[in-house]
């Protein structure tokens, strides 16, 4: 059994669940912390360790092309290759190729693009993506398909659904073909639309008919409003099936995942905690603090009194303030360290509020706390 549902909140759609890997068992709802190139920046494997993470998040396409599969291959997969014994989730990389790259052609076949790095060019076919992930050894891999942009007009969004469920299919076959389930691998597919109700719905269901261990929603925070993308979280989260991991692609700040979770999403990942982290932005129970600002110049109290993070019981804003200002890498790393542990944090509390048949109460109060315009949609 991949994914145990365990839980159901009284009040609201959140659940609580386990899902069950080869490199051990994540309890849900989960953040993932994204290491895009094989690590989380400024964090190291131990660092996450500490932090309890359960799950970290990849990325086919920068593994593909830097450090190439001839290394990853030599080192055993990517587990090994950064010294992560738990589990690991690898998206297809098919976003990177639309986004990052200065040409790119799709067809039904595939994407053929131009690397950002070296100008080289490849080719992604779903059943290439498929091969890529295998030799990478992740625990849950997910299906090639096309991210609609925003705007998105609806014959582009229909194109683009049509390719995502067909390159699903193809993706599904091949994952079977190749006995990656054999190996423990989880395959997940992910639901296109765009801003069109009609078309997500649509999505879902030819999703359904096929079948995967898994459904993400993607195409979501790629430029529209925060109504746009819990409408569109709206219209399909009450069509997954209850019996398998829900996943919204790319969010979010701490109020989107907590309002996700009360709709019923189990799954999370976003690069937000170490960018933020970068630019001199901490999370905390409050909202978030920019600790770069004159303000925290002599503020000699921890990031945020209600953590207990390593950073927070040894540093104070002052201290950070200064190697931010200096641009010191220590302070890019201890905003990222408490960032990230904020986050993971965040999510046990989801979990005991759910346990608890309270997550109703929490959601109000962390988002009234927050501060967060989310509140008026509860």
């Amino acid at each position: 059994m991949f994914f145990q549902l365990q839980k159901k909140d009284s009040n609201t759609n959140a659940r609580r669940g386990m899902v069950h890997t080869t490199h051990g068992d994540v309890p849900s709802p989960f953040f993932m912390p994204v290491a895009t190139t094989a690590t989380v920046k400024t964090l190291s494997s131990i660092d996450l360790h500490e932090i309890n993470s359960p799950i970290v998040l990849s990325n086919t396409y920068h593994l593909y092309l830097r450090p190439g599969l001839e290394t990853m291959e030599a080192a055993g997969g990517l587990h090994q290759f950064m010294n992560w014994p738990k589990p690991i989730l690898t998206d297809s990389g098919g976003y990177q190729a639309f986004s990052l790259t200065k040409f790119r052609k799709i067809t039904d076949e595939g994407v053929n693009f131009r690397s950002h790095i070296d100008g080289s060019m490849h080719f992604f076919t779903p059943q290439k993506v498929m091969d890529i992930q295998r030799l990478l050894g992740s625990d849950m891999v997910m299906s090639l398909d096309e991210c609609s942009v925003y705007p998105c007009e609806r014959k582009k969004a229909i194109r683009g659904l049509q390719r995502t469920t067909t390159w699903a299919r193809r993706c599904k076959e091949h994952f079977y073909k190749t006995g990656m389930h054999e190996r423990g691998q989880r395959l997940f597919a992910i639901v296109q639309g765009s801003t069109y109700e009609d078309l997500r719905r649509q999505s879902v269901q030819e999703l359904l008919d096929t079948g995967f261990d898994a459904y993400a929603i993607g195409g979501v925070s790629v430029g529209e409003s925060v109504h746009e993308m819990f409408e569109a979280l709206s219209w399909v989260v009450g069509f997954l099936p209850e019996d398998k991991p829900r996943y919204l692609m790319g969010i979010g700040l701490p109020d989107q995942i907590v309002r996700a979770v009360g709709m019923g999403m189990d799954m999370f990942d976003t690069c937000v905690p170490t960018r933020y982290g970068r630019h001199g932005s901490a999370f905390t129970t409050k909202g978030k603090l920019v600790i770069r600002n004159n303000e925290f110049t002599q503020d000699f109290r921890p990031i945020d009194e209600q953590c207990d993070c390593m950073v927070c019981k040894n540093y104070t804003r002052a201290y950070i303030r200064h190697l931010l200002n200096l641009n010191e890498i220590t302070g890019v790393r201890l905003m990222s360290y408490h960032n990230v542990y904020f986050y993971v944090r965040l999510m046990e509390r989801i979990r005991a509020a759910i346990e608890a048949d309270q997550y109703e109460d929490f959601q109000k109060q962390f988002l009234t706390d927050y501060g967060s315009e989310l509140l008026s949609t509860v």
